[in-house]
């Protein structure tokens, strides 16, 4: 279906919001339901936070196998329609019966686009990255692995720019139409299905902790796109201040997590993440000490195992201690003060890295869920909702990427049920 300039209507099963792995679960499974499934996506690519990581655990591969897989069944499936760029504006209607309208916002790049790269070669527009978290630049116009539909996209705030036309020349196919506007959507479906993920706890809000103030102290989120290979660094963990090799990193678990004056629960994930991304320095640098502050490891059933691999490593050492403050010492070093929870005693560590395991925040918290539908104190979506919007993967707690899908596959079958209900 293609959109028109003067809106569509389109009537589905389900709807679901949000196009990172649970969503794009979530329309797989209802296609091979049987059913017709629309998924949308606020951004230009598919993927959300999986897209972004270097390597899953516990089988250590990259995430990007996984979700080519996901997205070839998704395009070839007449049962799902994707709309990328595309948010929730209304949701009216119930159980069964909804009345859902889009807001489609403008690529500026048509199908005549074959992704070339000849239009980003010659563009002098460069911005932050924000894929990276910001570790380098972008230009104004740029693709994105995962992209659905597979074209370019134009940053909306610089296509009036008038160094913006050089991109424009350069393309021979007519692909640039900068007269693009927001297009409307309805979706009539009987379900909903809301996957709009997570986001990391804001770092900078530990003040204790140095983020933002010393250049070596970085996020777990940030550790990852170091460590891709299409990351900011090709792949290479370095030091963010001069570019050196590491010798000694620390991680800091729980770094805002489980405290009341910041996310007062545990987001499940960061202790694995964080033996994960051990494994990485250890792969570039076979004898580097890696020091993993905590106040207890939790890695249940199968991620034990990955926990008891790390234990053996001896240049690994386990502090049970939570991170109470890091300072940066005049050779840009960092010296981390923790204090152990059991006997109360204050240890000081001194590193060259700084890796902080932040938590896990729902986008419900920040980005209001339509037609009342109540969200937990945190941000998490209550079960049973009145509206009947039925939540999947991090919109309801905490979960790592294998509980995604399995919640996704279960969001699907209790959204299509429910206008039975």
């Amino acid at each position: 279906m293609e959109i028109s300039a003067s809106g569509d209507r389109i009537t589905a099963d389900l709807l679901v919001v949000g196009g990172g792995i649970s969503g794009m679960t979530a329309a797989i499974e209802a296609s091979e339901f049987g059913k017709d499934a629309v998924l949308i996506e606020k951004e230009p690519f598919l993927g959300g936070r999986v897209v972004r990581m270097n390597q899953y655990f516990p089988k250590m591969c990259p995430p990007v196998c996984g979700l080519e897989i996901n997205l070839r069944r998704i395009r070839t499936n007449d049962r799902i329609k994707v709309l990328t760029l595309t948010e929730v504006t209304e949701v009216s209607g119930q159980k069964g019966d909804y009345e859902v309208t889009l807001t489609v916002s403008p690529r500026y790049i048509n199908n005549n686009c074959t992704a070339c790269e000849e239009c980003e070669k010659v563009c002098e527009i460069e911005v932050d990255d924000e894929f990276n978290f910001g570790l380098n630049k972008r230009k104004a116009v740029y693709f994105r692995n995962m992209a659905y539909p597979s074209l370019y996209v134009a940053d909306p705030d610089y296509v009036k720019d008038p160094k913006f036309k050089a991109c424009v020349d350069a393309c021979k196919y007519n692909a640039f139409d900068l007269d693009q506007q927001p297009q409307t959507v309805t979706v009539k479906c009987k379900g909903i299905v809301w996957a709009t993920g997570w986001k990391p706890y804001d770092a900078a809000k530990l003040d204790n902790l140095g983020f933002g103030q010393y250049d070596n102290v970085i996020t777990n989120v940030m550790l990852e796109r170091y460590s891709a290979e299409e990351g900011p660094t090709s792949g290479k963990i370095s030091r963010p201040s001069d570019g050196g090799e590491i010798k000694k990193i620390g991680f800091v678990q729980c770094a805002g997590s489980r405290d009341e004056n910041h996310l007062p629960y545990c987001s499940g994930v960061c202790c694995s993440a964080s033996l994960k991304q051990a494994r990485y320095v250890r792969a570039q640098y076979p004898d580097a000490e890696i020091h993993i502050f905590y106040i207890d490891i939790r890695t249940p059933g199968r991620l034990e195992d990955f926990y008891q691999e790390l234990q053996s490593d001896e240049k690994v050492f386990f502090h049970r201690g939570k991170g109470a403050d890091i300072k940066e010492t005049g050779n840009k070093n960092l010296l981390i003060s923790a204090e152990n929870t059991l006997t109360g005693e204050l240890t000081e560590h001194e590193v060259e890295l700084v890796v902080l395991a932040t938590g896990m925040v729902p986008n419900a918290a920040t980005d209001k869920l339509p037609a009342d539908t109540p969200l937990d104190d945190w941000g998490f979506l209550l079960p049973d909702a009145p509206s009947g919007i039925i939540g999947a993967g991090v919109t309801n707690r905490p979960v790592e990427v294998a509980a995604s899908v399995q919640d996704a596959t279960g969001a699907v079958l209790k959204a299509l049920t429910a206008e039975r209900s």
